[in-house]
C-alpha cells in the first residue's frame, strides 16, 4: 500500500503548489510548466505581467530535471538512499517557496526579482518531484499531470466494463485504483489551495511542505 500512498501525497502537492502559484504569482505554473507557454502567449498579446517568468519557467525546469538525474546517478553510484535524498530536496526548496513567498509576497508583478525568485524556488521543487516520479515510479500514475491519467481511467473502465481487460483484469483494475488515488488526491490539492488561498494567503505553502516531508519520510523501495 505504500506506493498508491506515494502517488496521493505527491499528487495533492501537484495540485496544491501548482494551484497556488497560479494564483499567487498571475498565472505562473509551477508544476504544469508548458501551460506557461500557453499564458505567455496571452501576456504577450494583451500586456499582462508575468511575461518574464512564464518565458524562463520551462528552460528552468528542464535544467532542475537535469541536475536531478545527474545528482541521482552520482548518489546511486556511491551506494546512497537517492530517492530519499532527492525527496529531500524537493522539501527544502518547497520551504524556500513557502519563505519567500510568505516573506515578500504578494507581488503585484510577478515579473520582479523576488517574485521570480519565489516562483523559481517552486517551479524547482516540482521539477524534482517530476524527475522522481520518471526515475524512481515510472509504473505509477503521473502525479504533476493528469491529462494523461485521465486518458488512462477512462480507458481503463471501458475495458473493465465491456471485459476487453481479459486475463489481464486484476492488474487494469490495480492500476485504475492507483490512478484514481491520483486524480482525485491532485483534485483535493487544487480545491484545498485555493480555499486556504483566499483564507491565509501564502501562509497556505506550509502544508505542502508537510505533505512533502511525510512523502520522504515514509519507507519506500529506492
Amino acid at each position: 500500500m505504500k506506493r498508491p500512498v506515494i502517488v496521493g501525497l505527491l499528487s495533492f502537492n501537484g495540485g496544491f503548489v501548482d494551484t497556488t502559484g497560479f494564483i499567487g504569482l498571475q498565472g505562473l505554473f509551477t508544476a504544469h510548466v508548458t501551460g506557461n507557454l500557453v499564458t505567455a502567449g496571452y501576456a504577450l498579446v494583451f500586456g499582462t505581467h508575468g511575461i518574464t517568468a512564464k518565458l524562463i519557467a520551462l528552460p528552468e525546469f528542464v535544467i532542475v530535471i537535469a541536475l536531478a538525474r545527474l545528482i541521482g546517478a552520482s548518489l546511486r553510484a556511491a551506494n546512497l538512499p537517492a530517492l530519499r535524498l532527492l525527496l529531500g530536496t524537493k522539501v527544502l526548496l518547497l520551504l524556500a517557496f513557502f519563505v519567500l513567498a510568505v516573506r515578500f509576497g504578494p507581488f503585484p508583478d510577478s515579473d520582479s526579482p523576488l517574485a521570480l525568485l519565489t516562483g523559481f524556488a517552486g517551479i524547482a521543487a516540482m521539477a524534482v518531484q517530476n524527475a522522481v516520479q520518471r526515475v524512481h515510479f515510472a509504473a505509477l500514475p503521473a502525479t504533476t499531470l493528469m491529462t494523461g491519467n485521465t486518458t488512462q481511467a477512462t480507458l481503463d473502465v471501458v475495458d473493465l466494463v465491456t471485459g476487453a481487460a481479459g486475463e489481464q483484469t486484476a492488474a487494469v483494475r490495480a492500476r485504475l485504483f492507483r490512478t484514481l488515488t491520483g486524480l482525485v488526491a491532485f483534485a483535493a490539492g487544487c480545491a484545498a489551495a485555493a480555499l486556504l488561498y483566499a483564507a491565509i494567503g501564502f501562509w497556505c505553502l506550509a502544508l505542502p511542505v508537510l505533505v512533502g516531508a511525510a512523502s520522504a519520510i515514509i519507507q519506500v523501495d529506492d
